[in-house]
């Protein structure tokens, strides 16, 4: 497995935390969860994983920028725009840091869908 896959597969198992309240879209052909019945820019977040790097895209996170004051700067080193956090590692602090972030920010979608 190159390291690109295991970033890939790193960050999916922690989107995949919360697929028991999200659903399976695309946004612009990219593979993104969503709220059910959501549609255009209204996802959680959207994975790719390109030549050099995997991008997780968090236009929630652009939404809510008070969420990202209790990430590290490690992690904030890894926005690369707005919505873009791209990795070529993801080691276990750096992991537990975005699965933080990735929960508060769940919580903010679920209370705009409620």
């Amino acid at each position: 497995m190159s390291d690109l896959e295991a970033v890939e597969s790193r960050l999916t198992a922690l989107l995949d935390r919360h697929r028991d309240e999200l659903v399976d879209g695309t946004i612009y052909g990219i593979p993104s969860l969503v709220w059910p019945g959501s549609s255009g820019h209204d996802y959680f977040a959207a994975l790719k994983r390109g030549k050099t790097k995997v991008s997780l895209y968090l236009v929630i996170a652009d939404r809510y920028p008070d969420e990202l004051a209790p990430c590290s700067p490690a992690l904030l080193a890894r926005r690369t725009g707005r919505a873009t956090f791209s990795f070529t590692t993801l080691d276990d602090e750096l992991a537990a840091d975005l699965g933080a972030l990735l929960d508060r920010l769940l919580a903010r979608y679920r209370e705009e869908h409620a």
